[in-house]
């Protein structure tokens, strides 16, 4: 790690962390998409991840604005969130409904990470008066708010009630579903 010596450096290396941590997700929310059964969550997470693309592209134009160019510095905390969700999925095979509240534990993970670091991002920006940064970052921090929003929706309006009761949801539902070869627990 670069000596950190003033906010600048600090909001840089923020920067490389949150791009890193944004391109952690784009794999993370590829995997969930081929292994969530519900097609709520599944549309959710599609959406999301073409969201995804629009930061990852954001962060880009921050760096060009400040005169820098894209750089990714390891994002641990990120890491570790991708890590956790994997260990968990690795362990919920069935029911279905279980495994899907288990993925939406996982992404609500990362949303409060996402927002957190953008947080942080829109304060020092209005500090260092980058106000172009800010609404660029802002955008993406209210993006970032609305997909833990829907994931909360899907999750309160049925899909933990339905892990709460898994074999009832399995029994009723086992005629309707078909089994997607290919799905893989992991997030990585």
């Amino acid at each position: 790690m670069p000596d950190l010596n003033n906010l600048q450096d600090l909001f840089e290396e923020e920067m490389q962390g949150i791009y890193d941590a944004e391109k952690q997700v784009l794999q993370m929310l590829a995997h969930m998409i081929e292994a969530v059964l519900d097609e709520q969550l599944r549309d959710a997470l599609s959406a999301h991840l073409a969201e995804t693309h629009v930061h990852i592209e954001r962060l880009e134009d921050a760096f060009h604005l400040m005169g820098l160019t894209p750089r990714r510095r390891r994002s641990a905390g990120m890491a570790g969130i991708v890590d956790e969700g994997s260990e968990l999925l690795l362990n919920v095979f069935s029911p279905e409904p279980v495994r899907d509240a288990a993925f939406i534990a996982s992404c609500q993970r990362v949303e409060h990470y996402e927002i957190a670091g953008y947080g942080t991002l829109i304060a020092w920006a209005k500090l260092l008066r980058q106000h172009e940064l800010v609404n660029l970052f802002k955008a993406t921090e209210h993006e970032e708010m609305a997909a833990d929003a829907r994931l909360s929706t899907l999750a309160e309006a049925r899909i933990n009630e339905a892990a709460r009761h898994p074999f009832a949801e399995v029994k009723s539902s086992s005629r309707n579903r078909s089994s997607r070869p290919g799905r893989s627990a992991s997030l990585r």
